[in-house]
């Protein structure tokens, strides 16, 4: 049978490292942790400048650490070694270069993880990303008179309109059918074949390829975009042209509130998830540790107490 775990986590900085410590001590048995950088603490590693001072009660917020990871002042690169060691010492599992794409509750309440690297099962969930991420976006610059015709999602799309997707992963395939039931879609990707996406989305686009409901512009990148009578011009390395009234890219990356929005979470007007007390959403068995569960700026002693936080509520319920 295929392994369900007792909590995935999703992001390998403080709030995600925490909640898996906490998960291990407090004994929940199976534990998976995934960060799409090639490292856990990426935000400490490319913003935090060298010997950069990491204080426990940063900006003056007193924080007392209520669970089992001792975490104190430091710089940026003890900070790193302290991770380092106690991820070593708690035998965590972790997938780095793992990509999140979307979670899906299923009817038994079990949650199904869609990944980069395949799918996996969790009874919890603790989404831990922080809000930095943000969608890939092209090299060539994108016109500012164009901008709001150029998508990194389906926000802003209506119905009746020439829409060209750029990408050939899971999103991209899916935006195309998707969009396709009420639009002319063309889908550009790259590479000559459609691989990347899993079977079920594979056989998707196939099928709206050869039914005529998507058009295949496969095996050419973009060469730059243009405005054109207030439309997007679309400019390809074959020398062929066509003009559009929207682009929507999906090559990778993804915002918060894109990705709270996948998993079905209640936002608020501001985009920010609706949080309990316990630090669980609006969906039962998901969880947010770390930034994007402070309404203003937080510590790393903060999100470490949120994971501690989150593990004993899901004890609580067993």
């Amino acid at each position: 049978m295929e392994k369900v775990y007792d909590i995935i986590i999703i992001g390998g900085g403080p709030g995600g490292i925490g909640s898996a410590i906490e998960a291990k001590v407090l004994g929940l048995e199976n534990i998976l942790l995934l960060e799409k950088s090639d490292n856990h603490s990426d935000t400490i590693r490319k913003f935090y400048k060298d010997n950069k001072r990491v204080d426990k009660d940063w900006q003056g917020q007193i924080v007392e650490i209520e669970g089992n990871v001792p975490f104190t002042d430091g710089t940026k690169e003890t900070t790193l070694d302290f991770f380092d060691k106690i991820i070593d010492q708690h035998e965590i599992d972790y997938h780095f270069n793992c990509e999140v794409d979307k979670i899906t509750k299923g009817e038994d309440g079990v949650f199904s993880v869609r990944s980069s690297k395949g799918d996996f099962l969790a009874k919890n969930i603790v989404i831990a990303i922080g809000r930095m991420g943000k969608p890939n976006k092209p090299s060539y610059k994108i016109p500012p008179s164009i901008r709001k015709r150029v998508n990194f999602n389906l926000d802003n799309c209506s119905k009746g309109e020439k829409i060209l997707i750029v990408g050939g992963g899971d999103s991209a395939t899916e935006y195309a059918v998707e969009l396709a039931k009420n639009n002319d879609v063309t889908l550009n990707y790259r590479r000559p074949e459609i691989s990347r996406p899993n079977p079920t989305n594979i056989e998707h686009i196939t099928k709206a390829f050869e039914d005529g409901l998507v058009t295949p512009k496969l095996g050419v990148d973009i060469d730059s975009l243009e405005a054109e009578h207030g439309l997007v011009k679309v400019n390809y390395k074959d020398g062929t042209s066509e003009v559009y009234d929207r682009v929507i890219y999906a090559i990778g990356g993804t915002t918060p509130v894109d990705f709270l929005k996948s998993a079905n979470l209640d936002l608020d007007a501001k985009g920010e998830p609706i949080i309990k007390d316990n630090l669980e959403t609006s969906v039962e068995g998901i969880y947010i540790a770390g930034d994007i569960a402070f309404k203003s700026g937080g510590s790393i002693a903060i999100a470490l107490n949120h994971g501690y936080r989150i593990v004993n509520d899901i004890l609580s319920k067993k």
